[in-house]
């Protein structure tokens, strides 16, 4: 099970979540990652957490001002992206090309649909997973797999009929190991999370919580 704990622009201590990640992980067998914001990529990294952007742009090198180059988080230290997450959402054109950018960095990737019928064009740009995030859902602490199963799973079927290759993940509101292991139950290989552990008093613990069950 693949955990990517999404930090979005929370005033956490990045530092202190990506140990708590980088410790986690060691001591589990899921795969444990977090995403900073673009300015604390490189000082997260240096932790030894698995590191992760929040976005990519769909540009190569040039005249690109305020945009971010996958090469500039690959060189920081970032190993894959998510890519047209709800709070920063891209035409479908653009999430193809932020998808040939960071295949082109070496970045792993994770596209983030609404819902399976998105989820099935987002699996035909060849992204290495998607996500399935109901926004109406994010940030509630109530978890997809609870509110409307049937999407995560409906979103496994459109994803694997159009290629098999693409892991499914899910999204909003995960924020309990039965959380995650409701997801787990529904087909999806990862969860996304973000407030469960960004605005956590003890980011080890509500990591630790969210394992446990694995």
């Amino acid at each position: 099970m693949f955990v990517l704990v999404n930090l979005k622009t929370y005033p956490c201590d990045p530092i202190e979540v990506a140990e708590a990640v980088r410790d986690v992980n060691e001591s589990t067998d899921a795969r444990v990652a977090v995403a900073p914001q673009a300015a604390n990529i490189a000082s997260v990294a240096e932790t030894g957490a698995e590191t992760w952007a929040q976005h990519v742009d769909p540009i190569d090198y040039g005249s690109n001002t305020g945009h971010t180059l996958a090469e500039s988080v690959a060189d920081a230290g970032a190993v894959g992206t998510l890519i047209n997450h709800s709070e920063r959402r891209l035409k479908l054109a653009d999430i193809d090309g932020s998808v040939q950018a960071a295949q082109r960095a070496n970045l792993e990737t994770v596209v983030c649909a609404n819902n399976p019928a998105q989820i099935g064009a987002a699996a035909a740009l060849g992204p290495d997973a998607v996500a399935v995030e109901p926004p109406e859902l994010i940030g509630t602490g109530t978890p997809v797999s609870q509110a409307d199963p049937d999407v995560v799973e409906d979103a496994v079927e459109a994803a694997q009929n159009v290629d098999s290759d693409v892991s499914v993940l899910c999204g909003a509101g995960i924020s309990t190991g039965d959380d995650v292991v409701a997801a787990g139950d529904l087909g999806v290989e990862g969860v996304l999370l973000a407030s469960g552990v960004a605005k956590a008093d003890d980011p080890t613990a509500a990591l630790e919580d969210l394992v446990e069950p694995l």
